[in-house]
């Protein structure tokens, strides 16, 4: 049984991270109620009688979780540039309208000339979605997003990401908490997943998704509906519950057993959950026996002095394996 010493740590720990990783101004409040949240927790132990210290402590805590849940996601603040310009997305007939794709060009990973268009695509001429896992670090965690392929040469690459402050930056814990609004970069290939294979030099891999027509157009226009409408109601990001990954099994109508799975969170291995759900390909049984042939064929790779010009996106996917058609 959790004792109450366990219990009364857990809740001075996740209430100090909620207001340090809050997005209260100025910085000085933020911080100093930082301190004094658990200055108070643990001096509440020193009041007598006991009882006393259980209160004050029971409503500091009832306090902060009452302020915590009514904190509401805004999209009004001083944001980084990559995300300081929001797409916007609607439907007139088989026409799917984007306003601001994004198309940052980089020079390095600091250095890039910010840029965004307007473009307009044929949902008749949707006829594939790819699966993109980028990692940085180790085999466990990795960006994860898709890329929307049309038949007139067209792409679209839609990421769930976290909207940053300015102010701040990057925090892995800080996704735990109401630090990140959620942040639908829509964006051209040559930017998302660009930035990665030659900026950043990050190992991406690109897998076909075997959907289906109607599939692929759900699909889509469940991300066109999410892009409207977050910019009328914003919302948090959470690592745990509104993350890059949960974000697409909720829209692909994954089984409620693979949202909870454990590669939802360790996202480094998606793309095999994604392989169990019998989601990529179909590739050659032959040549590509198993998850791990497939996984070592799709990763994409790029020449040390490769450019990332206007054919980008079939250079990307000229060495990779192709689907199976039955």
């Amino acid at each position: 049984m959790i004792g109450l010493r366990s219990v009364l740590g857990m809740v001075t720990a996740l209430g100090t991270g909620a207001v340090y990783y809050s997005t209260l101004m100025p910085d000085a409040l933020r911080l100093g109620l930082s301190t004094a949240f658990p200055v108070l927790m643990v001096g509440a132990g020193w009041l007598r009688p006991p009882l006393l210290g259980h209160a004050v402590r029971g409503v500091a805590a009832i306090a902060l979780m009452g302020w915590y849940v009514t904190d509401p996601p805004r999209n009004d603040r001083v944001w980084a540039e990559e995300y300081a310009i929001p797409a916007d997305a609607w439907r007139e007939g088989d026409m799917v309208h984007v306003h601001n794709v994004r198309n940052f060009r980089y020079r390095s990973v600091t250095d890039y000339l910010p840029a965004w268009y307007d473009a307009t695509y044929d949902l008749s001429k949707l006829d594939r979605v790819d699966l993109v896992t980028s990692y940085w670090a180790g085999e466990n965690i990795a960006h994860v997003f898709l890329s929307f392929g049309f038949s007139d040469g067209q792409h679209l690459a839609m990421s769930i990401e976290t909207r940053r402050q300015a102010r701040f930056a990057y925090s892995t814990i800080a996704g735990f908490f109401h630090h990140y609004e959620l942040f639908y970069v829509t964006a051209d290939e040559r930017d998302l997943i660009g930035v990665r294979t030659d900026v950043r030099r990050e190992r991406v891999y690109l897998y076909r998704l075997d959907l289906s027509p109607a599939v692929r157009e759900r699909l889509f226009l469940s991300y066109v509906s999410a892009i409207h409408d977050i910019i009328r109601h914003p919302l948090w990001y959470n690592t745990l519950s509104d993350n890059c990954t949960t974000g697409i099994l909720a829209r692909a109508g994954a089984k409620l057993r693979y949202r909870f799975d454990w590669r939802v969170i360790l996202s480094g291995h998606t793309a095999s959950m994604a392989y169990d759900m019998n989601l990529l390909g179909p590739y050659d049984p032959k040549r590509y026996p198993d998850f791990a042939a497939v996984h070592d064929a799709s990763r994409i790779r790029r020449p040390e002095h490769a450019v990332i010009g206007p054919d980008y996106s079939i250079a990307i996917r000229t060495t990779l394996p192709p689907p199976e058609r039955p």
